[in-house]
């Protein structure tokens, strides 16, 4: 993949109306009734309903906050009931629009366009701000000359400019008619310095529009409007910044009014809090206990909602990269539930919420796809070790994976690579000056697995891959040298007293370079390994072969119990039928590359290729690798959410497995209740069209 994160810094209504007919969604569906599939199990939310979706600026994790398209998008792929969020600024001329921050050029390319020259410093909140404000417009003015922008660098901005033009609140209202609208006044204190009255515009607009909530984080501003706000239609919510950041009309720390709830209940209906108030991280971001802060509000009569829920700003190792773990962790814990969730990426949430939630233990997974480790749970431990091994099959692994390597005394073990450097801590160690080049292996130098004996190796520790370290992702790091090495034998043992595995899938890879250079046989070590452990004789676990030379597998064309698995390069996609044919002879089914199936430009997907079903043809099962729950491994069109891959892989390419370093997040995947809805499934688990939003932007 072209990583994404370094690009350079849409179309009337009627094109926007269009590009929503394909841009996501390979089926086109009816936003289902009340949330999809019956629930079973309540929730502890104060009025016992699901938690809502609150869609922050709509979809503002892939287009501009506040755009058309933002707010199209959560409407297509969240549940049916989403809020979305406006965050108010008014104009010169007292027009309410929606901008994500008072600053304008956090937003809008309003820096670089007609007014360049216009900026200027005003106090917000007692600091001296230089910036484009709205104050010095007006809507005119912004309505014609300005345009929405991304704001976050870190994402995509192919998506600016093209007539994303700024929305009033009315507008907002009446053109995208959201289910429910959430309007949150971020400086009403600002505002009334430049003699313009939020609470007249509220006030105004609540009455020519359906507003279902108004937050504020000034507690002046709510008390203002509190008896003029009809309860039964419109609620109150008073938003908490930073614990130790000062509320400007009280003049007390957020964190100070934590304590006292029942003031709150005074004039609001609920809290919105950063998502730290209720799960608490320490410094190097892992979990601390939860608070009880939702407890104690419920107790209160106040609904609690939680806010900076982003699928592409990691908040915590213990989530390993996914962002469906980390939202279950606020509402479905058997504890609590929050009220609400302000994302970015609504698509999320609303799986959340509908598909995977109250799961329970019991939950029966669908046949496919087979999920098969790559070198155990490696996304949370060192690959190929024991605690990486015994994570996996904890996460609910089908078939746990030994990529085999040989030790110089001819002792076969699991590891990811034949080169010690890419796994383990041997740089540092002793063996440091074991250092040769290879060709015939890998481009470069290495230290090699059978350079040591397997004592000489059980003296290193394990290294856990960081394969996104670039974009400051790392993996477990609490847990980065921890477990032990596994040799074939041992792994052999450990699956085999395990219940709840279908298989194992062994990797041989150099068979050629060390039998003819080291005179180390490794297919004879494996076939011995597996005959020693009883593997030949017994059917409860499937054995699998794989490799990327097909000598090694004919050479195993008498073992009829095994499966051969061929591992095909990427230019199979570009064989001839001869050449798949000829891949039936002597493998029962394939591994490729995600990009095989879906190739990708600039972390955009362009089409979906016809790969996986032309290796069906001729009865050869596809196995897909590697998944992995960083987004940055995921191309946009996936929402940076690991489960919305996977899914538009099973459902629609239709492979038969997913090899992944994340075995959790695919088993869940396999249990969720949205899947086999037919044409009942909800928008939030269909798969994603290949290449739309590629050919939007003009890829």
């Amino acid at each position: 993949m072209d990583f994404r994160r370094a690009f350079p810094a849409m179309c009337n209504l009627l094109g926007r109306a269009a590009l929503f007919l394909i841009l996501v969604h390979s089926v086109v569906v009816a936003r289902v009734s009340a949330q999809g599939p019956k629930k079973t199990s309540p929730w502890p939310t104060l009025s016992g309903n699901p938690p809502l979706v609150i869609a922050r600026g709509g979809f503002s994790g892939l287009f501009p906050d506040s755009s058309s398209l933002a707010y199209n998008l959560a409407l297509q792929v969240s549940v049916p009931n989403v809020l979305l969020w406006c965050d108010v600024q008014l104009t010169k001329d007292g027009v309410g629009i929606c901008i994500p921050d008072i600053k304008l050029d956090n937003a809008t390319d309003i820096a670089t366009g007609s007014f360049k020259d216009r900026n200027n410093v005003y106090f917000v909140n007692g600091v001296p701000t230089r910036g484009w404000f709205s104050v010095d417009f007006t809507f005119n003015e912004l309505a014609n000359n300005v345009l929405l922008a991304q704001g976050v660098y870190s994402r995509t901005n192919k998506f600016d400019g093209k007539d994303n033009r700024i929305f009033t609140v009315q507008d907002l209202a009446t053109t995208v008619k959201p289910p429910g609208l959430w309007l949150n006044i971020q400086y009403d204190a600002f505002f009334t310095q430049h003699n313009l009255s939020m609470r007249a515009f509220v006030l105004s607009v609540s009455r020519s529009v359906a507003v279902s909530f108004i937050s504020s984080p000034e507690v002046a501003f709510l008390r203002s409007i509190r008896t003029q706000i009809n309860p039964k239609t419109t609620k109150l919510v008073f938003r908490f910044l930073g614990q130790d950041e000062l509320e400007p009309s009280t003049n007390q720390t957020y964190g100070s009014l934590l304590k006292n709830l029942a003031f709150i209940k005074s004039f609001a209906s609920g809290i919105l809090v950063p998502k730290s108030y209720i799960w608490p991280v320490d410094a190097t971001l892992y979990l601390q206990p939860h608070t009880t802060i939702v407890v104690d509000a419920h107790k209160g009569g106040l609904e609690v909602f939680a806010s900076d829920f982003a699928n592409d700003v990691p908040f915590s190792f213990n989530y390993s990269y996914d962002p469906i773990s980390e939202h279950l962790s606020f509402i479905d814990n058997g504890g609590f539930s929050v009220d609400g969730m302000l994302t970015d990426f609504p698509i999320t949430p609303s799986a959340a919420i509908d598909c995977f939630a109250h799961l329970g233990k019991g939950a029966s997974p669908q046949e496919k796809p087979l999920v098969i480790s790559k070198c155990g749970a490696s996304g949370d431990y060192p690959g190929c070790t024991d605690l990486a091994y015994r994570q996996a099959i904890t996460d609910g692994v089908d078939v746990l994976d030994c990529p085999v390597q040989m030790a110089k005394d001819g002792t076969p073990f699991c590891l990811s690579s034949i080169n010690l450097l890419d796994s383990t801590t041997v740089a540092e160690s002793s063996y440091g000056n074991f250092t040769t080049s290879i060709p015939e292996i890998q481009d470069g130098s290495g230290i090699f697995t059978f350079s040591l004996t397997w004592s000489q190796i059980q003296e290193l520790k394990p290294a856990i891959a960081s394969p996104y370290s670039s974009f400051k992702l790392f993996r477990n790091p609490k847990f980065k040298n921890a477990g032990k090495f596994l040799t074939l034998s041992e792994f052999l043992a450990l699956s085999k007293n395990t219940n709840s595995l279908t298989g194992v899938l062994i990797s041989i890879e150099h068979a050629d370079y060390l039998g003819k250079k080291q005179g180390l046989n490794i297919t004879d070590a494996v076939i011995d390994a597996l005959s020693k452990a009883g593997y030949d004789t017994q059917t409860s676990l499937k054995v699998m072969i794989q490799s990327s030379n097909s000598s090694v597998l004919m050479r195993l064309a008498n073992k009829n119990n095994y499966e051969l698995v061929y591992k095909a390069d990427d230019n199979i996609i570009d064989a001839p039928n001869s050449t798949i044919e000829n891949i039936k002879t002597f493998a029962d089914s394939v591994v490729v590359s995600k990009e095989s199936v879906i190739p990708e430009i600039q972390a955009f997907l362009t089409h979906a290729t016809d790969i996986v079903s032309r290796l069906q043809a001729v009865k050869l099962p596809v196995y897909v690798e590697t998944f992995s729950n960083e987004f940055v491994s995921q191309a946009y069109d996936f929402y940076s959410d690991a489960h919305v891959e996977i899914n538009t892989y099973v459902m629609g390419t239709k492979v038969d497995g997913v090899i992944t370093d994340f075995p959790k997040t695919a088993a869940r995947y396999k249990r969720n209740r949205c899947l086999g809805l037919g044409k009942d499934t909800p928008s939030y688990m269909q798969p994603v069209k290949p290449g739309s939003l590629f050919k939007y932007f003009g890829g």
